[in-house]
C-alpha cells in the first residue's frame, strides 16, 4: 500500500521539534535484561533470569526490537517494548509510509508455527526469559498493530504472534496467552477487524481502528489494549517466549507493543462483572471475592480506591457496585501483589405483583383449568426485554428454579389458588410475583336462540353464521364495554380455550346446534354461556321454476299458493299470490313465511301463435329417398304432419313414398292448427309390361296429371325419340306407329311445369 508523502511544511515542523511529541520514540539499544527488568516487569513479586532477545539487524546497528517512549502522544502506553518484523525504528509515527522490508534469510519461528497451526514464517523477533512468580496470577498489556489492516487483506492475510508459556524443563506444549478474551482464538488481523469488502467483521470490539497519517505509530491499524492473563503456581519457574513473525512472505510488516510496567505478578479476582460482558451481579446478591495466596500473608481490600477498614481477610463479600482491589503482602518477600475487579449490579425485573387471573368454571365445583401464559405480558408489565415467565407452586421452588409447572397453559387449581411467577432479565437476575387464581362469578342471562334461514341454495339444514354480526351483539348486550367473545363446540373447550371456532361458522349438526360462548376480559374469563344456533329450512312444496305460454292477443296468469305471509313480485305487485301479464319475459315472486325466511320462484313467460305462410319444398323422383320440407312463418312452438293426424317435431319428412299428402302445422301451446295443404310426391315406374292383360300395360307418371302442361319424351338406346306425351295424357303403351317395340331399356326426360327436368330410364318387358 502506498501512503502520501508529508509536506515540506510538516518536515520543517518535525525538524524543529514542534510536532516531535506526536509520535512514539524508539530506542533499539536495550538489552534483553533491560527490556524485561527495567521496562516490562519492574516488580519484586517475580524472580526473573535467563534473558534473551533476537531478531535481525540492519546495516549492523539497527534491531527489530527495542524500547519505545509514548509520553505526550495519543498512544495508549506511556512506554514499553516493541517487537517487530521490521526495523524497530520504522514502527515510530507518522503513518506516512508503508513498512514492507525484511528478507527470506531472516528466519521464522517453529514454535510459533506449531502453536498457530500455520506454514512457513519469516522475520521472527523473540524476547524470552524465565520467571518464578510468588503469586497465582500473571498478566501484561499489549497492542498488536499491522500494515495488513488495509483493503480486503484482513479476510485472508495476517502475520503471526504468540505469548508462549510453560514450566521450565517441561517438554509439553506451550500455552498461548495472546488470545481473544474467553476464547481459544489467537489474536490476528484475520480474527480482529471491522467489516471490509469481502468479509464480515470479526471480534470487532477488540479492533482499535485504522490509523491516519498523523498516528503516533507507523501502522495502518491496531487492536485495542488487550491483556494476556495466565494462572501460575507460586514458586514454580516458568519460561515465557514473546514472538512475532511474517507468515507466507516478508511483505507488509507487523509489531507487538508491550505496556511498560504492566507485567503484573498478582492475584486473579476473576472476570469483571459488567453489563458490557452480560455478567453483572444481581441486586440483593452477595458476590464473594477470593484473593487467597499460599503462605502467611496480610490482605487489605479497597473499594473505588478507598481503604475498607477492617477488611483484611483473604475473602471479601461484595454487596454494592464499585471497583474492588486488594493488596496482598506476601510475608517476608517484599512483594505486594495486587488484584482488581469491577463489579456492576443489575436491578431486578419490575413485575406486576400480585397478579390475578380469572377463569370460568363449567360445572361450578370451584376447580378449573387456567392458561397461566395468558398473563405473561401482564406480569412483565409489557417489558419485552425480559425472558419468558416460569411458574411454580411455591416460592422456594421458584427461588431455586426447580419443579417448574410443566403445563402452564393448562394448569388446574386443584392444588391451590396461588402460584409463583419467576421472571429473569437478560443477565439472569430473577424476580418473583404472586399469581392469584380466581373463579369468575358473573351472572349471565340465558340467551335466545339465534335463528337464520337456510338460504344458501341447498335446503339441507346447514347454513353459515357470522358470529360477529349475528351472535356477539346479543351476548354482549347489557355487559361492560371492552369484552370480546370466542366460540367453542363444547363447554370444556371453552374453559381450556382449545379449538376456537372461526368467526364465519357453518353448523355441523343439522338444523340446530348448541355452542358455547366464552366472554373474555383481557386475559381473564368473564363467563361462559351456551348459545343455540337454529337453521330454519324454508322449502315450500311445488315451488320450482315454471315456463308459462300464452297466445298472441291474450294474457298469462302467474300464481303460487295462497299460504305465505307476504309476496313480492318482480313486476311490482305485493301482497298477492296471483298476477296477470300480457308480455313475454322472466318474472319472479319472493314469498316470505312468518319467521322471515324467504324463497323465490321464477316464471319464464313465452308468447306463441299459429303458423302462417305455410309451404312445402318437395324432393321426389328419388325412389326411397324422397323428402318433404314444410316451410312456415311464426313465433310458436310447432309440430308438423303429412296427414293432419300424426305429427312430428321436425318440419323435414324423409323417405316419403310417392303419393298424395295433406300438410298441416299445429302450435303446441294451443294457439291453432293451419288448414291442410294437399301435395303430391311423384316418382316413375322402373318397368312396365304392355301385354294387354290389364295390369301395368302403360308406362306413366302417377299424379303428373296435376301438371297438365308437363311433358315426357321417351328415347331408345340410340337416342331416337320413340314417344311423347303431356301430364294429362294416358301414357305410353310400348308402341311406335302402332308397332310393338322390343323388350329393352328406354330413356326418358320429364319437363315439369316449374322448370325442373327429370331424367332416367326404365325397362319394357313382354
Amino acid at each position: 500500500m502506498n501512503f502520501p508523502k508529508i509536506s515540506i511544511l510538516s518536515i520543517v515542523f518535525f525538524l524543529s521539534g514542534v510536532m516531535h511529541s506526536q509520535y512514539i520514540q524508539v530506542n533499539d539499544t536495550y538489552t534483553a535484561q533491560q527490556l524485561v527488568e527495567d521496562v516490562l516487569i519492574n516488580s519484586p513479586c517475580a524472580n526473573v533470569a535467563n534473558f534473551n532477545v533476537y531478531g535481525d539487524s540492519f546495516s549492523g546497528s539497527e534491531q527489530s526490537y527495542g524500547y519505545f517512549n509514548g509520553a505526550g502522544t495519543t498512544f495508549p502506553f506511556a512506554d514499553g517494548i516493541v517487537l517487530s518484523t521490521s526495523r524497530a525504528s520504522r514502527t515510530a509515527g507518522p503513518n506516512d509510509n508503508l513498512i514492507d522490508e525484511g528478507n527470506t534469510g531472516w528466519i521464522g519461528d517453529s514454535d510459533l508455527e506449531q502453536i498457530l497451526g500455520i506454514g512457513t514464517t519469516y522475520n521472527a523477533t523473540v524476547l524470552e526469559f524465565d520467571f518464578t512468580p510468588l503469586t497465582s496470577n500473571i498478566s501484561f498489556d499489549y497492542i498488536f498493530a499491522s500494515e495488513e489492516y488495509q483493503g480486503s487483506a484482513p479476510c485472508q492475510y495476517s502475520d503471526g504472534f504468540a505469548f508462549l508459556l510453560r514450566p521450565v524443563g517441561s517438554t509439553g506444549p506451550y500455552q498461548n496467552l495472546a488470545l481473544i478474551p474467553n476464547t481459544n482464538i489467537p489474536v490476528l488481523v484475520t480474527t480482529v477487524h471491522a467489516a471490509v469488502s469481502g468479509c464480515a467483521a470479526q471480534n470487532e470490539a477488540y479492533f482499535g481502528g485504522y490509523n491516519g497519517p498523523s498516528a503516533p505509530i507507523n501502522f495502518n491499524g491496531q487492536t485495542v489494549v488487550m491483556t494476556a492473563i495466565a494462572a501460575v503456581t507460586p514458586g514454580v519457574t516458568y519460561h515465557i517466549k514473546l514472538v512475532i513473525a511474517d507468515e507466507q512472505n516478508v511483505r507488509y510488516d507487523s509489531a507487538i507493543f508491550l505496556g511498560g510496567g504492566t507485567f503484573n505478578v498478582g492475584t486473579d479476582l476473576g472476570p469483571d462483572q459488567l453489563f458490557a460482558t452480560n455478567n453483572p451481579v444481581c441486586f440483593g446478591d452477595t458476590y464473594i471475592l477470593d484473593a487467597t495466596e499460599s503462605g502467611v500473608n496480610t490482605y487489605q481490600w479497597f473499594q473505588d480506591g478507598n481503604l475498607l477498614t477492617g477488611e483484611t481477610s483473604a475473602q471479601h463479600a461484595v454487596t454494592s457496585p464499585g471497583v474492588y482491589s486488594v493488596d496482598i503482602n506476601l510475608g517476608g518477600t517484599g512483594c505486594v501483589a495486587t488484584g482488581e475487579i469491577i463489579i456492576e449490579y443489575s436491578n431486578l425485573p419490575t413485575l406486576n405483583d400480585p397478579t390475578t387471573i380469572i377463569q370460568c368454571d363449567d360445572n361450578s365445583d370451584g376447580i378449573s383449568v387456567f392458561n397461566l401464559t395468558a398473563i405473561d405480558s401482564v406480569i412483565m408489565m409489557g417489558n419485552t426485554q425480559l425472558s419468558g415467565v416460569g411458574y411454580y407452586q411455591n416460592l422456594a421452588d421458584a427461588q431455586n428454579g426447580i419443579n417448574a409447572i410443566q403445563n402452564p397453559s393448562s394448569y388446574s387449581n386443584a392444588s391451590g389458588n396461588t402460584v409463583i411467577a419467576r421472571v429473569s432479565n437478560s443477565f439472569g437476575c430473577s424476580n418473583f410475583a404472586v399469581v392469584n387464581l380466581q373463579i369468575a362469578n358473573n351472572t349471565l342471562a340465558p340467551q335466545d336462540p339465534i335463528t337464520i334461514c337456510d338460504n344458501d341454495g341447498t335446503p339441507d339444514g346447514y347454513s353459515a353464521f357470522d358470529f360477529a354480526t349475528e351472535v356477539t351483539p346479543q351476548i354482549l348486550t347489557g355487559l361492560p364495554a371492552g369484552l370480546i367473545v370466542e366460540y367453542y363446540a363444547s363447554g370444556g373447550e371453552a374453559v381450556t380455550q382449545t379449538n376456537t371456532l372461526p368467526n364465519n361458522f357453518t353448523n355441523t349438526v343439522q338444523n340446530q346446534q348448541q355452542l358455547y360462548a366464552r366472554i373474555i376480559n383481557g386475559p381473564d374469563c368473564y363467563g361462559i354461556v351456551p348459545i343455540l344456533l337454529v337453521v330454519r329450512n324454508f322449502n315450500p312444496p311445488n315451488f320450482g321454476d315454471e315456463v308459462v305460454y300464452f297466445c298472441s292477443g291474450s294474457s298469462a296468469i302467474l300464481s303460487v299458493a295462497n299460504i305465505f305471509a307476504d309476496y313480492a313480485w318482480s313486476s311490482g305487485e305485493t301482497g298477492v299470490n296471483t298476477i296477470t301479464v300480457t308480455n313475454a319475459g322472466i318474472y319472479s315472486v319472493t314469498v316470505t313465511d312468518s319467521f322471515g325466511c324467504s324463497k323465490t320462484k321464477s316464471f319464464t313467460v313465452i308468447q306463441s301463435e299459429i303458423a302462417t305462410n305455410v309451404g312445402v319444398l318437395i324432393t321426389d323422383f328419388t325412389g326411397n329417398q324422397n323428402s318433404v320440407l314444410v316451410q312456415f312463418l311464426g313465433n310458436g312452438n310447432y309440430e308438423f304432419s303429412l296427414d293432419s293426424v300424426n305429427y312430428q317435431p321436425s318440419p323435414l319428412f324423409t323417405n316419403v313414398a310417392p303419393g298424395e299428402y295433406q300438410v298441416s302445422v299445429n302450435d303446441l301451446y294451443g294457439c291453432g292448427t293451419t288448414d291442410p295443404i294437399t301435395i303430391y310426391v311423384m316418382d316413375y315406374p322402373v318397368y312396365f309390361t304392355p301385354n294387354s292383360d290389364g295390369i301395368n300395360d302403360v308406362w306413366k307418371i302417377k299424379y303428373l296429371e296435376t301438371q297438365p302442361e308437363a311433358r315426357v319424351n321417351i328415347y331408345d338406346r340410340y337416342g331416337k325419340l320413340v314417344f311423347g306425351f303431356k301430364g294429362g295424357d294416358i301414357g305410353w303403351d310400348g308402341k311406335m306407329n302402332n308397332n310393338e317395340l322390343l323388350s329393352t331399356d328406354y330413356w326418358f326426360t320429364i319437363f315439369l311445369q316449374n322448370g325442373r327436368t327429370i331424367k332416367g330410364h326404365f325397362s319394357l318387358k313382354r
